[in-house]
């Protein structure tokens, strides 16, 4: 029988849960599986003007098809560009793969740039957010559609918003390790999958401390909330900002969307988390009923379940695993278990040229892993609650002198709360150095230290000063970092990776064209049957 017991356990036995498998797992010769990580990155960008305005222009065709490239593609808008680096064994060769995306990248602007924020560049109204678009194939039609539906139920403007996806998994090697360790007799696919729910439950428990050391989004520009009420407050009179804000990307104005609020995905277990999510795919929403389907000739939305898809549902950690041909995402972890995880919550940071380090992503897989070896206990709703309090106190508020954080124990500091986390961070950093050799883990700890005790060392409060210090707008601000880095980054293409990269985009324009060439149903045919699977 689980029992949830939350915010009450003691400090004091969750590091003695975490020491204990630490313990065990270097006893056994197992510790080197901890330090394989396997890790790939997502990243979004807006293509923005000279001037800074959303690009009209279509997906550059020197990038390639955004249907059928393997890296570069687009998310929601024509001009919201997407790069995905294959999985990699270290986060350096992940990031280094990155870089030459970028750098390739802007070899086909023109004088277009890349937007290097999550918050967007000043956008008159939702009208010159361009939809994007996938071809005449079933399947590129079904990928706007989608689109179309996004605009219909939640606006455009939101999904102009960028982020980056931090995808992380270990090594095969290390789940029947683990699992003898363990004493478990289910499946290996059962193991692996409850580990990794029980990585998504601590993560849901700690990641507003993610939030406070990374968040880079505390001010916007003022036409993302033009006619819409809100609390910001003026910086000039072309951007808002909440003084001690450290991810506005995050908060209500952001990726967390009140017309999800009522799913109650279950995050506590793979069968819970399958069943809702099913349920929401396959539930027609009365609201979404109104908007209708297909009106005038018109493909409003794929359908009027509450979740069109489930990428539709927006969350800061996702289970994940890699779909076959034509598989839904839930159906594919329902059948063969979870083969990763999904980090969404992290922001671009403006001041790096990726907007995300080395640091950065040695810091998350220690994190991760802690998470991983933490406390196993599920969540109950009080618990998801107080989660959720925060989450919305750190977005909003992170930075504020005395703020005060749910805990186990009532409410504490937000100092003492995230030295408690650090802690546990620092002793599976101390393992994975003593294996690799250096000190690269404990000094991205000791990084984050610093940040707990000094906040104007956060992304956010430095963006804020250069800001002001600017005497920018956000939008004019953002479009000088964004050229900066163009100029660091572009030097860095290799020949080797511009031949390869302009080889996979003529090869995935000729895949698209083949695919169009096919013989094949009629959309309505096609999406009849995407729909009743």
């Amino acid at each position: 029988m689980r029992t949830p017991t939350g915010l009450t356990t003691g400090i004091t036995t969750v590091l003695a849960t975490l020491e204990h498998q630490l313990e065990r797992l270097a006893h056994a010769g197992h510790a080197d599986l901890l330090t394989r990580t396997r890790q790939g990155i997502e990243k979004e960008g807006l293509r923005v003007t000279a001037a800074a305005g959303i690009a009209q222009t279509l997906h550059p065709r020197g990038l390639g098809s955004a249907l059928t490239h393997d890296f570069i593609t687009t998310d929601y808008s024509e001009a919201l560009l997407e790069f995905i680096t294959p999985v990699h064994d270290t986060p350096a060769a992940a990031l280094d793969f990155l870089t030459q995306l970028h750098a390739f990248t802007y070899t086909q602007l023109g004088d277009e740039q890349l937007w290097c924020a999550s918050m967007p560049c000043e956008i008159p109204d939702e009208e010159s957010i361009p939809v994007a678009e996938y071809g005449s194939s079933n399947v590129g039609q079904l990928k706007h559609v989608y689109r179309q539906g996004l605009k219909y139920r939640y606006g455009k403007m939101m999904q102009t918003i960028a982020g980056i996806h931090y995808n992380f998994s270990l090594p095969d090697a290390f789940w029947p390790a683990w699992q003898q360790l363990e004493g478990d007799n289910s499946s290996l696919e059962a193991f692996r999958s409850a580990g990794y729910f029980r990585l998504i439950r601590n993560f849901r428990r700690y990641g507003w401390l993610l939030l406070y050391l990374f968040g880079a989004s505390p001010a916007l520009s003022t036409s993302f909330l033009a006619g819409r009420p809100h609390t910001l407050q003026t910086l000039d009179k072309d951007t808002l900002f909440l003084p001690y804000a450290t991810s506005l990307r995050m908060s209500d104005l952001g990726y967390s969307n009140k017309a999800q609020a009522s799913l109650q995905i279950c995050f506590n277990h793979l069968d819970t988390y399958a069943d809702s999510l099913h349920r929401a795919i396959h539930t027609s929403h009365p609201a979404y009923e109104q908007l209708g389907v297909l009106v005038d000739n018109e493909y409003r939305q794929l359908n009027t379940n509450v979740l069109q898809i489930e990428n539709e549902y927006y969350s800061d950690v996702r289970p994940k695993r890699v779909t076959e041909s034509g598989e839904k995402p839930v159906h594919a972890l329902m059948r063969r278990g979870v083969e990763y995880v999904e980090v969404r919550n992290t922001d671009i940071n403006p001041l790096l040229p990726l907007g995300i380090d080395t640091e950065q992503a040695e810091f998350l897989n220690a994190f991760l892993i802690t998470c991983l070896l933490g406390q196993a206990d599920d969540l109950d709703e009080r618990e998801c609650a107080l989660v959720a309090e925060n989450h919305s106190r750190v977005v909003n508020r992170g930075r504020e002198p005395g703020l005060l954080l749910h805990s186990r124990r009532g409410e504490l500091p937000r100092e003492q709360l995230a030295n408690e986390i650090l802690d546990k961070v620092a002793r599976t950093a101390e393992l994975l150095d003593e294996v690799q050799g250096g000190d690269a883990h404990r000094r991205a700890v000791e990084a984050q230290r610093d940040k707990v005790a000094e906040p104007d060392l956060t992304p956010s409060a430095q963006v804020l000063a250069a800001l002001r210090s600017s005497g920018l707008s956000h939008s004019e601000w953002v479009l000088e970092m964004s050229r900066q880095h163009r100029h660091t980054t572009t030097p860095l293409l290799t020949p080797e990776s511009n031949a390869c990269l302009q080889r996979a985009a003529h090869e995935s324009l000729a895949k698209q064209a083949a695919l169009e060439a096919e013989p094949a149903p009629a959309f309505a045919e096609f999406l009849a049957t995407y729909v009743a699977s």
